[in-house]
């Protein structure tokens, strides 16, 4: 299955039986904003989830700031708007694929593959003159049945375990200010986890704005040929998820998500802190 399919792939296949598309726009600290961007005017068929609401569980002292929905409750909502084994779904946004990323990442978790992300998001679409509708789209429901891929996530005790393990290499995927820990604007912390290498995730787009290609990936990636495992984070386990992609695009494997993340880890007062380079 293509990670990513292009603006002509889904004006061709968009209302084939067995695709579903799914509007993930999202923008962290003003949270009604997808919603109503959706509501104004989305692609035609597609249905919305909303970060916090659907693709996210309620926060707790610990956890971090988007932690994992439960995947029952998941699952309930992915068969409400026609999402099951056989189905296809495309996800999009409007923020470089960070949300939709994140869907696609919790559907592999739920063992579902058939999932790619749309090449260049919503405006792409938008400007390029293909359709657009205010209308809601019509329901399908079906029955997903999860099957959960627990390998593929990690707890902050697993990944303090794994702080200086031969083979297992930890990537944080935040803009470098933030990994530096020059500047916070988000947690209560700066900084990021000891050993950590910093691969701001908006690197698996080119100056377009449009995924780079696999070979593209993979040189970005090459030090991490010989990699047992890498870990991947972010503040949240939101934009982890764009990295994800980009390292199975670039054939790299045994790859996982702290899905807590920055926002998780530091809510341990007692874990070390990193900051500068590594």
């Amino acid at each position: 299955m293509q990670h990513v399919v292009s603006q002509e792939w889904l004006f061709e296949h968009g209302t084939d039986d067995q695709v579903v598309i799914v509007d993930c726009r999202f923008i962290l600290g003003n949270p009604e904003a997808g919603r109503k961007a959706y509501a104004a005017d989305h692609i035609p068929g597609a249905f919305y989830l909303d970060l916090e609401q659907d693709l996210s569980g309620p926060k707790d002292v610990h956890g971090g700031r988007h932690p994992l929905p439960d995947p029952d409750q998941l699952a309930v909502k992915l068969g409400q708007i026609g999402i099951d084994r056989n189905t296809l779904v495309i996800a999009y946004d409007d923020q470089g694929g960070a949300m939709a990323s994140r869907l696609w990442w919790l559907l592999t978790y739920l063992g579902h593959d058939r999932v790619s992300l749309l090449d260049g998001g919503y405006t792409r679409w938008k400007e390029a003159g293909y359709p657009v509708t205010d209308e809601p789209p019509v329901e399908h429901p079906t029955v997903f049945k999860p099957q959960l891929r627990p390998e593929l996530v990690l707890s902050m005790e697993q990944v303090k375990e794994r702080i200086g393990r031969p083979g297992t290499v930890l990537i944080d995927s935040r803009e470098s200010r933030r990994y530096e820990g020059i500047e916070e604007t988000i947690d209560p912390v700066a900084g990021h986890i000891p050993g950590a290498k910093q691969r701001f995730w908006k690197d698996s787009l080119d100056s377009a704005g449009l995924w780079k290609s696999e070979a593209e990936q993979a040189e970005r990636f090459s030090d991490l040929r010989e990699a047992q495992e890498v870990v991947v984070y972010c503040g949240s386990g939101v934009t982890a998820c764009p990295n994800i992609i980009a390292l199975q695009q670039a054939g790299i494997k045994n790859v996982k998500l702290y899905a807590g993340s920055w926002s998780d880890w530091v809510s341990y007062k007692e874990n070390p802190v990193a900051t500068g380079r590594e």
